[in-house]
């Protein structure tokens, strides 16, 4: 599990982007949300944890939850 912030959060377009504890940038969709914490309202400064995904555009955080 990866470690990181909230940086952004935009409720309208459904996404968000996350800082980890090496300050990379990582982007999720609120469908990467953890089905446990899919109501959960995440807000910028958030710490949470997550699992990345390799993907062609870069990482993406999936499994993102709390904590």
């Amino acid at each position: 599990m990866v470690k990181g912030v909230v940086k952004m959060v935009d409720y309208l377009k459904g996404y968000g982007f996350i800082v980890t504890e090496d300050e990379d940038e990582v982007y999720f969709n609120f469908s990467d949300l953890h089905p446990k914490f899919r109501k959960a309202r995440l807000k910028e400064g958030d710490l949470v944890g997550f699992d990345l995904k390799r993907e062609l555009k870069g990482d993406r955080a999936v499994n993102v939850r709390p904590l």
